[in-house]
């Protein structure tokens, strides 16, 4: 396990904002190595800390409070999937965690991102998507591959559909936060949503904050996955 210095450089006016400080967790040293040279090249990013079992990453980003966290699924002592569990239930303000695959229909895949993770990565992506990944979960306002999400919310999410819940579901959100969801569930960012509905974007912006805290999910993607799942958004 290794960590570099925290230097806290948080932007102030006429300063440029700090980097994004990232997390590597991945039991490959040679995959550490090549996600550190390509993130380390970019002036927006920096990885402060690297880990090899999930074990080991827990209390490091604890210790370290990334931005960020690449966490391969598969892992020894500690999988990703609980990883990403324990990670998120034992920070009050925690990291947006991407999980990196081989495979992007593996059941494990789903499953972290049910446990809470942004996104995931495949291994074999190139410089430029994991560079574009790592930005675009950062920043929030849009999935993450919405399309294969999408695909991995209805192979596994099927079964799981009840009537109950949708009607839930539908008491619990508003006419236009409903319309919000389903937009959001195609994978619209928040500006696009704005243009479709005729809205602000910071109107938008309140109406998928609210969305989330009604279901209780932190992000878009569980909020996705969610709306799957009860049946809200069907399959095809």
């Amino acid at each position: 396990m290794t960590t570099t210095q925290d230097d806290d450089q948080r932007g102030h006016d006429g300063e440029a904002p700090r980097p994004l400080r990232i997390v590597l967790a991945d039991d490959e040293q040679m995959v550490r190595s090549a996600l550190r040279a390509i993130l380390g090249a970019e002036g927006d990013m920096e990885v402060v800390g690297e880990a090899a079992t999930g074990a080991e990453a827990v209390p490091l980003i604890r210790e370290l409070r990334p931005d960020i966290v690449l966490m391969d699924v598969r892992m020894p002592e500690i999988d990703g999937i609980r990883a990403t569990e324990q990670v998120l239930t034992g920070m009050g303000r925690p990291p947006r965690i991407i999980v990196v695959t081989t495979f992007e229909n593996d059941a494990y895949v789903y499953d972290a991102l049910r446990a809470g993770a942004s996104g995931f990565l495949l291994k074999r992506s190139g410089a430029e998507d994991l560079v574009q990944a790592v930005r675009l979960v950062a920043r929030s306002d849009s999935l993450l591959f919405p399309a294969a999400v999408r695909q991995l919310a209805a192979r596994h999410a099927a079964q799981r559909a009840a009537d109950d819940a949708v009607r839930t579901l539908r008491t619990r959100l508003s006419e236009r936060e409903r319309a919000v969801l389903r937009l959001m569930t195609a994978g619209m960012t928040n500006a696009e949503i704005a243009d479709r509905l005729g809205v602000g974007p910071a109107t938008v912006k309140t109406h998928v904050a609210g969305v989330l805290a009604k279901l209780g999910v932190r992000d878009r993607t569980q909020a996705v996955i969610a709306a799957y799942e009860c049946g809200f958004v069907r399959p095809g």
